[in-house]
């Protein structure tokens, strides 16, 4: 499963082929052994080195390596007409490592990290394609407090600003030809996002929290929207997560076009317009007894020309859970947080390489469920679910051969690949997934831990035929 990453990373430019090289083989450990410490990862002294000094060298920033995923993300895009653009933050907390440099306090103060503000694009079906931008800081002990003057401060000076940096970038690096749909939660209902001045194809999907000023005679957002009439019903599946099981839900939709004005309290409301927004609510009205009820209020800059469209916005917000998933892949898949390094930018450096492999792991999950009759060439390379012999055209062990030889209880790989759905129910079974007939399908955890089995499996497998292997091929 090596391909890939020298694939992902052919772009990279880093002033020299022997970095480039050193970059391909850092994810190539890191994806083989996903939540490992390094050194286990690396699996020997002088690799493990070299992983630290990479990281610590002053001729690579992470930008260098971001823009090679970024590139790779960007030639995925163009493969489709219309694609999601998934805004996030979330926080990496190292308080258990508190002599590292350069880190601030977090939202909870007493404890130290980074911000990381992520924006992942998928497609509309939720195949995560990569990372577009990747914003990453440490909040100053002067900053403590001052969020209690955010009315006071233009948007440009808080942190909110990096809702509307990841949509420029966002703008600025997919083709025009193809319709991207920004996604946020919440944090992302800033007028000024709302307001900006969008591209052509380019669109905004925000759950909307603030009960703004809109053109209606209730004059309030939250209720005008509720005293709309219903205009049908949609059963959406709500995916698993830590806080619930996967279940599925019966949503009221209801939407109208409303005029959104600017807050009262914005500095600089006298040159802000009104702007025309469709809204949408999607209430779960009858929850199971324990069920926390679903309530979206989504604004929208999308065509809503019927109840279809207004299904597809609401399924598109549902793939927002993407990014949290990527997250929990970065942090629980990847351990990014177990990192004791030095410095900030040594986390940094450390970050732009972990979300690759954390993009990857999301991907495969995904990739199985949505296309899954492709054969597994995309994450088995023939030579290691079945390698032939030049000489004697007899099967080799390589990693695929002890994958099929450990479900399948036979030391005979097959004569063709599974399918890509066959080979990642057969990774994750290796990380505790039991495919019974209600499981569905293996989730991003059991993913990762089959792949740390596999590896273990493949290098026994491996040790234990060489020296038929060294026969065969003399």
């Amino acid at each position: 499963m090596q391909r890939w990453a020298a694939e992902e990373l052919e772009q990279a430019q880093l002033g020299d082929s022997r970095r480039k090289q050193r970059l391909i083989r850092i994810v190539e450990d890191l994806a083989r052994q996903p939540g490992e410490s390094v050194p286990q990862a690396s699996r020997t002294k002088a690799a493990t080195k070299a992983t630290y000094d990479f990281w610590n060298s002053p001729y690579i920033k992470p930008s260098d390596i971001q823009f090679a995923h970024r590139e790779k993300t960007i030639q995925r895009v163009k493969q489709h007409n219309v694609v999601l653009a998934i805004q996030d933050t979330t926080d990496l907390n190292f308080s258990h490592h508190p002599a590292t440099k350069g880190l601030g306090f977090l939202d909870n103060s007493t404890q130290i990290g980074l911000k990381v503000h992520s924006t992942l694009v998928t497609s509309t079906q939720g195949v995560p394609l990569g990372l577009l931008d990747q914003q990453v800081w440490a909040r100053p002990v002067e900053s403590k407090g001052i969020a209690k003057q955010r009315r006071h401060r233009q948007t440009k000076d808080k942190e909110s600003q990096r809702w509307l940096d990841a949509y420029s970038q966002t703008e600025e690096v997919i083709p025009q030809e193809i319709k991207v749909v920004t996604i946020t939660d919440r944090e992302g209902d800033i007028f000024d996002l709302i307001a900006f001045n969008r591209r052509e194809n380019s669109d905004l999907l925000i759950r909307a929290t603030h009960n703004r000023n809109v053109n209606h005679q209730t004059k309030y957002l939250h209720q005008a929207i509720a005293q709309t009439q219903c205009c049908g019903v949609l059963t959406l599946d709500i995916h698993r997560n830590p806080e619930h099981q996967a279940r599925t839900a019966k949503l009221t939709l209801k939407t109208a076009c409303f005029e959104i004005q600017p807050p009262l309290h914005h500095k600089q409301r006298s040159k802000l317009k009104p702007v025309s927004l469709q809204v949408i609510l999607a209430v779960e009205e009858n929850p199971e007894p324990g069920i926390t009820p679903i309530s979206w209020l989504l604004l929208t800059t999308l065509d809503i020309n019927g109840f279809d469209d207004v299904v597809r916005c609401v399924r598109w917000y549902s793939y927002r859970w993407l990014i949290e998933r990527y997250h929990y892949t970065l942090k629980s898949g990847c351990s990014i947080e177990k990192l004791q390094l030095e410095t900030a930018r040594r986390i940094q450096m450390a970050l732009a390489t972990y979300s690759i492999v954390a993009w990857r792991l999301l991907w495969l999950t995904y990739e199985a469920r949505i296309n899954p009759e492709q054969v597994c060439n995309t994450v088995l390379e023939t030579h290691e679910w079945q390698r032939q012999s030049p000489q004697v055209g007899k099967p080799a062990h390589g990693a695929g051969s002890s994958l099929c030889a450990t479900i399948h209880k036979t030391p005979l790989p097959p004569k063709q690949p599974p399918s890509l759905r066959d080979a990642v129910r057969m990774i994750a079974s290796l990380g505790g997934f039991l495919g019974r007939k209600g499981d569905g399908e293996p989730g991003v955890k059991t993913i990762w831990r089959g792949l740390r089995r596999l590896h273990d499996i493949a290098a026994t497998w491996k040790l234990l035929h060489s020296n038929s292997l060294d026969s065969v091929s003399s």
